[in-house]
C-alpha cells in the first residue's frame, strides 16, 4: 500500500534531503513540497496525505498552527515534527498540538525513516533524548492536554497584530499596518485564538492590557 507523504519546510535543501531519506522505502510516495505554513494547508487539503513531516518554524504560518489545523481538517493526517527547537517548552507544545512523532533535524538521518514507519503503523515515535527528557517524568502523557492548558508564548508579529486588534483595528486594517494580506492577518488572529483560548475580542484586549503588550512594542 502506498503511502502518501507531505513535506513542509521553508528550506530547499531540507526539503530535498527528506526526499532522499524517504526514497529509501519504494512505495512511500511525496505528494508535495509546500515552503510555508499556508502552502503546507492548502497542499494537503488538495492531496490529503497519510502523513505530513513538518517544521516547526515557517513562513506565514508556524507548523504548530499548521499541526492543529490538519487535525481539525482531518484526523486521517498524521503529523511528524522535524525540528531544531530543543526548549521542554515548545517540544511539549508540539506534542500537545496532536503531533504523532518528533525528531530532531541532528537526528533526521538515522530516526526519521523510523519515525514514519512507527507512526504509519499508528505508533508514536520520539527521538532519544525527547524520550529521555520526557519520559521518566510522565511529560510525554502531558502533553495530550489542549492547548490552551499548555504555556503558548506568542511570536512578535502574533504581538503586533494583539496590540493592533486590542486597540480596535479589524484584521483589515491589521493589514494594511502591517503590509500583510488580509488572508495572512486572518490566519494570524485564527492562530492566536487557538493558542490563547480566546473567545471573544473582550479576551484579546483584556490579555493585552494584562500583559502591557501595546506599551512593550511602542507601535
Amino acid at each position: 500500500m502506498t503511502l502518501r507523504i507531505l513535506i513542509a519546510d521553508d528550506h530547499k535543501l531540507i526539503r530535498r534531503g527528506i526526499r532522499d531519506l524517504l526514497s529509501v522505502e519504494s512505495d512511500w510516495h511525496v505528494i508535495g513540497e509546500a515552503a510555508d505554513g499556508i502552502e503546507a494547508i492548502r497542499l494537503a487539503c488538495q492531496h490529503k496525505p497519510d502523513i505530513a513531516i513538518l517544521d516547526c518554524s515557517m513562513p506565514r504560518l508556524d507548523g504548530l498552527s499548521v499541526s492543529l489545523e490538519l487535525n481539525r481538517l482531518s484526523a486521517a493526517t498524521r503529523v511528524i515534527f522535524l525540528t531544531m527547537h530543543d526548549s521542554d517548552a515548545i517540544l511539549l507544545q508540539l506534542l500537545g498540538s496532536g503531533a504523532s512523532a518528533l525528531v530532531f533535524k541532528s537526528d533526521a538521518e538515522q530516526d526519521l525513516v523510523e519515525a514514519v514507519k512507527a507512526v504509519s503503523r499508528g505508533r508514536s515515535f520520539f527521538s532519544q533524548d525527547v524520550s529521555r527528557r520526557f519520559s521518566t517524568t510522565g511529560r510525554i502523557q502531558d502533553a495530550q492536554t489542549p492547548m490552551s492548558r499548555l504555556a503558548s508564548p506568542l511570536t512578535r508579529r502574533e504581538e503586533e497584530i494583539i496590540a493592533l486588534l486590542a486597540t480596535g483595528m479589524t484584521s483589515r486594517e491589521v493589514a494594511n499596518e502591517l503590509k500583510i494580506s488580509v488572508r495572512t492577518a486572518e490566519c494570524h488572529r485564527i492562530n492566536i485564538n487557538r493558542k490563547l483560548n480566546f473567545k471573544s475580542i473582550a479576551d484579546l484586549v483584556h490579555y493585552a492590557m494584562h500583559h502591557d503588550i501595546v506599551a512593550s512594542l511602542k507601535l
